[in-house]
């Protein structure tokens, strides 16, 4: 059986460079799958690069904008502006003597106003802790290791 493959070899040298170029071609193959599989990872990540960039430069410009509205609102609402807008349409300071005051009956100026519930069940004391959270890792290690050397006959006999 071996020598009818090194006889068929001898006879067609031509099968040896054909399996040498499949090698090569399969290398070949593998190595442009491996450059086309980076490339579009490539191309994926700089295409997400320039997005974040134009949103940042959204967010920048909306910023700014925001920045020229509130300083064109705080210019109309200054008190010189606000002044001559009030003397445009008609309006001008009040003078105390001339103010009128209406009295409602029933009205209590000063009443005992209540903003929010009283407080039910309010704890003055520091609040009761399980024994379980103010004990250490320190403590816990050292309690396994004395369970750990107590005879398995004494267990039953310690509270955990």
């Amino acid at each position: 059986m071996k020598i009818r493959v090194l006889q068929a070899y001898k006879q067609a040298p031509w099968r040896v460079q054909i399996q040498y170029i499949g090698l090569f071609l399969l290398a070949l193959v593998l190595v442009s799958a491996i450059m086309g599989i980076y490339l579009n990872i490539s191309a994926q990540a700089a295409t997400s690069g320039r997005r974040i960039q134009s949103l940042e430069s959204n967010i920048d410009d909306i910023s700014n904008e925001i920045t020229a509205l509130t300083t064109q609102l705080a210019k109309l609402k200054s008190a010189e502006n606000m002044m001559k807008r009030a003397d445009e349409l008609g309006f001008r300071l009040m003078n105390i003597n001339e103010a009128v005051y209406l009295e409602v009956t029933g009205y209590d100026p000063d009443p005992d106003l209540v903003l929010a519930p009283p407080r039910v069940n309010t704890i003055s004391e520091s609040p009761v802790l399980r024994s379980s959270y103010r004990s250490s890792l320190w403590d816990w290690f050292m309690q396994q290791i004395w369970h750990a050397s107590i005879d398995p006959s004494q267990m039953e006999e310690v509270e955990p």
